[in-house]
């Protein structure tokens, strides 16, 4: 932990260290709730102008840097992270409660989503490049040469994550992305994992260093309110922002938003109930097994995942009857596990307890293993109530961030199926299902596609494949835009728009759009399909 006093807890402004006289931020461990090494600074309203004021600068530049070099760049903050992979996954442990192996595998994650988009822009056809070319002789009038692709939209403000201290923070999915399609990055970072995030950083800037990037491309800010959070999202220099987290933080920014003289795209993942289906053939032949499975993804991590399965649904019966009582034995015997933060813990259990109270709520399970040594713990909670209640009470579905479940008890498949009309727009939804009983249930999947992003069959919700198939965003109020994603290549179209060329020389327009492209990464549109 020694090398941890060397963090320095400066704002990072244009890739370089910025002197700041503001009050200090301590950082703290949860599970002892002691402070840390390393005082980190308050941003000022003036620190974030300037951040602004440099990215904007910088993205005059940046936006033309051949794709090599940007791919140079990514790989080159791999590089930085993993020189300090030891530490950097020490002091993530100590300012978040998580294990370490989880947070060991995180830095591969964070590290792997950063070469994953340095391959991308180096092959280069996420932009999408269409050539429709010209046909002068066309009646009754000619017919343009023109020419489409995706270019960056210009400095993003990317908003570091709670329950993610590296893949989803300060060189996190989003910062990936946003550098990738070309836009500098100004990251407002978590107050939970602050000595983290500032190893990054420096990671980051020395990586914009090395490899001779502007100096603006990216910076990093400190605040532990909102302040400097409300400033990035209005300040009319931001062309973007991206943010994972609570339902209310990210409204908050969509309506921030709303408030600027020109609007911008908001890219808020806000969490979900991530509704389970258990049919009543796997669950009658797999119940035992089924309550194992769903003990452990009700629970990993302290239930602080956005996929985290807090909805359960089943049909009246033996199978569920052995389910439910499988799954009660297990979840006592999981120990409580610290969660990230003070705050966090006392807001689960007020949820928690609120449910309960709830009429036709009864809690059925929870830990009888709590670690009384350690502070902010948390308990898994199993409560269950019935279709019909569940159906007529809006507060049922809302979001308890920790390890608790819902189970919801349908009279027969006609109300199972009614209970999920009435879902919200949802992260994931699972479907348990036997063999070839899929057949029987064609309407209740096609509901479920209208209601989610990602649709799992006989698996978890939690644990999200970082791939180029992923879809990580869904229907309001799991994301406010269901059309992108926050994880996987797709994640860089949020920082990007289409733009057509008319009539330009070849030799005049990007090199993603020249007919002598010797990529040929664009899509010849030569043919017009016309009716006789």
């Amino acid at each position: 932990m020694n090398k941890i006093k060397m963090i320095k807890g400066q704002n990072i402004i244009a890739s370089q260290i910025a002197e700041s006289n503001g009050p200090a931020i301590l950082a703290t461990n949860p599970s002892t709730l002691q402070t840390l090494e390393g005082r980190f600074f308050k941003a000022s309203k003036a620190d974030a102008e300037r951040a602004l004021q440099e990215a904007t600068k910088a993205y005059k530049a940046y936006k033309n840097i051949e794709p090599a070099r940007k791919a140079a760049f990514l790989r080159s903050i791999v590089e930085e992270i993993t020189a300090i992979a030891p530490i950097l996954a020490e002091r993530a442990q100590a300012e978040s409660g998580l294990p370490l192996p989880r947070l060991q595998g995180e830095v591969g994650r964070t590290t792997g989503q950063l070469n994953m988009f340095a391959n991308l822009v180096e092959e280069g056809s996420w932009v999408d490049a269409t050539i429709d070319t010209a046909q002068p002789d066309r009646l009754p009038l000619p017919k343009s040469d023109i020419r489409n692709m995706l270019v960056s939209i210009g400095p993003v403000v990317v908003f570091g994550a709670s329950n993610f201290p590296l893949a989803f923070s300060v060189a996190g999915g989003d910062t990936a992305s946003a550098l990738a399609a070309g836009c500098p990055v100004v990251v407002k970072a978590h107050p939970a994992h602050l000595g983290t995030s500032a190893l990054v950083g420096q990671a980051i800037a020395k990586a914009v260093e090395k490899t001779g990037m502007p100096k603006g491309v990216f910076s990093l800010l400190f605040d532990d309110g909102y302040e400097i959070g409300e400033t990035l999202v209005k300040h009319p220099l931001t062309k973007a922002v991206a943010f994972t987290g609570s339902y209310r933080g990210g409204m908050a920014l969509v309506k921030m938003n709303a408030q600027r003289e020109q609007p911008i795209p908001v890219f808020a993942e806000m969490g979900s109930i991530n509704p389970v289906v258990f049919l009543p053939q796997a669950i009658a032949t797999q119940s035992e097994e089924l309550a194992k499975k769903y003990a452990g993804s009700i629970t990993l991590g302290a239930g602080q995942f956005c996929t985290n399965p807090g909805l359960l649904l089943a049909v009246k019966g033996e199978g569920l009857d052995n389910f439910k009582a499988s799954l009660s034995r297990t979840l006592q015997e999981i120990p409580s596990a610290t969660m990230l933060t003070e705050d966090i813990q006392k807001n689960y259990e007020n949820l928690s307890a609120a449910i309960a109270l709830e009429n036709g709520v009864e809690l059925i399970s929870e830990s009888r293993l709590i670690n009384k040594d350690a502070k902010c713990q948390s308990i898994p909670r199993l409560a269950t109530v019935s279709a019909k209640t569940f159906i007529g009470n809006a507060k049922l579905q809302e979001e308890i961030f920790g390890p608790y479940s819902l189970l919801v008890i349908a009279e027969n498949n006609a109300e199972l199926l009614k209970v999920v009309e009435q879902l919200h727009g949802q992260l994931t939804a699972t479907l348990m299902a036997a063999p070839n009983e899929l057949s029987q249930y064609s309407e209740l999947v096609d509901v479920l596609v209208e209601k989610t992003g990602r649709l799992i069959l006989n698996g978890v919700p939690t644990g999200v494949e970082v791939c180029s198939a992923m879809q990580h965003g869904g229907p309001f109020p799991s994301t406010n835009d269901s059309r992108f994603t926050s994880v996987g290549t797709k994640a860089i179209y949020r920082f990007a728009r289409p733009v057509a060329w008319q009539d330009w020389e070849d030799a005049l327009l990007p090199a993603a759009l020249q007919a002598a492209n010797p990529l040929k990464i664009w899509r010849s549109v030569d043919q017009v399909l016309t009716k006789d």
